[in-house]
């Protein structure tokens, strides 16, 4: 499926690119992926790719209120809201029935105490504070959705506190996307909170060429599962969906993000060594880094995973640049992120079944050969002997070797 989603003229210009233009700086903001209305401003939200938590890929909808306050709990107590983790967004299910107004309520199972008190809580903590809704009449697990009520949600989740908003395609019938999206992102602005805006329409309507000045963040693929790779009911593997997102690394850039949704890191189904990449090329992809472990029991090594400050500060890097393969052998790979003051983030990177050596030159880096490069390992934390021209290791099965190379 790798590049399946691109249009033949988008896939035409992106193989005409040479690897000197990997240090070119993120794509203009105003140029790439505009919306169609040209008097539309973006929101200035989400300058790095957003950080936090989502309930779904470990609850589903078994979430309540005690869940998400240990969670927030949890982020605190890990360190993981001082590595950048903000965000604790509750996903599908928390909804109960429209009032005779039409406003929105909440479950009184599952959230006797309110969502605005749940959201002073997660508040109280230094973190922010997020819900899901659906631009279709039913979200995809059978709650109210937002549309006929976009401008009631909106000042409904200004009241309570929120911060961020997933806003789903299910049930959306024969709507347009983009004016659909448009009007929820309208209705978040007219209510003078900042909101950063989550859209969950899978790629279907390609929003990276219409999105970034309507949300901060576009689902490029369908929904993620714990599995290294192939298809499990409807959702798709680590590889699948990295090989759909890559391609699209044009269109990413301070502010407006492709989503390859979620992580699943900690979760059970793959191997550490397949987390440990999983979370490596999201970080190269410049994605969303939302983890959707149960954070308050994870164990050291997911730990270690999601708090691997090295990894995140590429992720985070202020340039913005998303990622993308630079060389393709089948299963041998090597993938490269430009760095604001001109570094390169390298993944080696091994789909295949047996450990494999695999290089990266200074040309596909734009460096010239007789430069002597720095070489750090990110997962090792250590730095390794300068290198020119070229440099090499050997990558477990599975797994990637992450490395920062500049001057």
């Amino acid at each position: 499926m790798r590049g399946s989603i691109l249009s033949l003229v988008v896939a035409a210009a992106i193989c005409s690119l040479s690897s000197t233009q990997v240090q070119a700086q993120a794509p203009d903001p105003n140029t790439i992926a505009p919306s169609q209305d040209p008097t539309r401003t973006a929101n200035g939200l989400a300058m790095t790719p957003p950080m936090g938590w989502n309930s779904w890929n470990k609850f589903g909808c078994d979430v309540n209120e005690r869940v998400v306050r240990h969670v927030a709990d949890a982020m605190v107590n890990s360190g993981m809201r001082d590595a950048g983790y903000v965000y604790v967004v509750i996903d599908d299910c928390w909804q109960g029935p429209r009032d005779a107004d039409g406003f929105i309520t909440v479950d009184p199972v599952r959230f006797p105490s309110g969502m605005k008190a749940l959201a002073d809580y997660v508040h109280s903590k230094g973190l922010k504070f997020g819900l899901y809704s659906d631009a279709g009449r039913m979200t995809c697990a059978g709650r109210p959705g937002s549309q006929g009520h976009e401008y009631q949600d909106a000042i409904t989740y200004a009241r309570w506190g929120v911060d961020y908003l997933k806003y789903d395609w299910c049930y959306s019938g024969v709507r347009n996307a983009e004016e659909a999206y448009a009007l929820m992102a309208d209705a978040l602005r007219s209510t003078g909170r900042p909101i950063v805006f989550s859209m969950c329409e899978w790629g279907n309507n390609r929003p990276w060429l219409w999105a970034s000045k309507i949300g901060n963040l576009w689902r490029t693929t369908g929904d993620i599962a714990d599995i290294w790779e192939g298809k499990k009911g409807n959702n798709w593997g680590v590889l699948n969906l990295a090989d759909m997102n890559e391609p699209l690394w044009p269109y990413a850039g301070p502010g407006h993000w492709n989503d390859p949704d979620m992580l699943e890191v900690g979760n059970g189904g793959m191997t550490n060594i397949e987390y440990r990449s999983h979370f490596s090329l999201w970080a190269m992809m410049a994605a969303p880094l939302i983890a959707g472990n149960d954070i308050a029991t994870m164990d050291e090594t997911t730990r270690d995973i999601l708090m691997n400050t090295e990894v995140i500060a590429v992720n985070q890097d202020a340039a913005g640049v998303q990622g993308r393969r630079v060389r393709d052998e089948g299963d041998l790979e090597v993938w490269v992120k430009a760095l604001a003051g001109g570094a390169r983030a390298v993944l080696l990177f091994n789909r295949g079944p047996e450990a494999a050596n695999i290089e990266v030159t200074w040309d596909e880096l734009g460096y010239p050969p007789s430069l002597r490069a720095n070489v750090r390992d990110l997962w090792a934390h250590r730095d390794l002997a300068p290198a020119r021209d070229r440099f090499g290791a050997s990558v477990p099965s599975h797994g990637v070797v992450m490395l920062k190379i500049g001057a």
